[in-house]
């Protein structure tokens, strides 16, 4: 099968989502994403994001210009959901990889839109843009991020204990890293 690169204007659909390019009138939804502790207890430990950004941080920060990043609202309502990514890592072990990434507000969680948005990626990265395998990656102890992977079809790969610069509770577990091949 011809491989594709993750097309900058990649639109999504999903029963309740509408998945669209992040752009700049997104930043103020994204912002007040990163400035919620609970959002943010997985990647920082809890601190707000500065409204800049963190270009050296081991975890994304989009600010409304990042080409593979989506931006989620709800499909009848249009309300901002959070955001979801697809990043190309390309051959990895001779498979074309793509890795997922979200964060969504806190108000959104527990309804099913994180399982829903990453499945909807799943089924592009396989159906569309011709790659072979997805990876997702989240903190050990992140157990309602694991589930989402899970109930989306992802399966434990692997555990790995990355250094961290700033631990926090949980970082001492590690970072599992799921995935799921075609």
């Amino acid at each position: 099968m011809q491989t594709l690169p993750v097309p900058p204007d990649l639109y999504l659909t999903t029963t309740r989502l509408c998945l669209r390019p992040v752009c700049i009138a997104d930043r103020a939804d994204l912002i007040a994403l990163e400035a919620d502790a609970q959002v943010m207890r997985y990647l920082n430990g809890g601190q707000p994001v500065p409204e800049a950004g963190l270009s050296d941080a081991d975890f994304l920060t989009p600010r409304g210009n990042e080409p593979d990043v989506l931006a989620a609202h709800g499909r009848n309502c249009g309300t901002f959901i959070g955001w979801f990514a697809l990043f190309d890592d390309g051959l990895v072990d001779e498979l074309r990889t793509a890795e997922i990434g979200y964060r969504l507000s806190s108000a959104s969680w527990g309804k099913g839109y994180a399982t829903e948005g990453v499945s909807g990626l799943i089924q592009a990265a396989f159906d569309t843009l011709g790659f072979d395998r997805v990876q997702a990656e989240t903190m050990a102890a992140n157990q309602a991020s694991r589930r989402v992977l899970e109930k989306a079809g992802l399966h434990l790969a692997r555990t790995v204990f990355p250094h961290y610069a700033a631990a926090f509770p949980g970082t001492e577990q590690g970072e599992v890293i799921y995935e799921i091949r075609r």
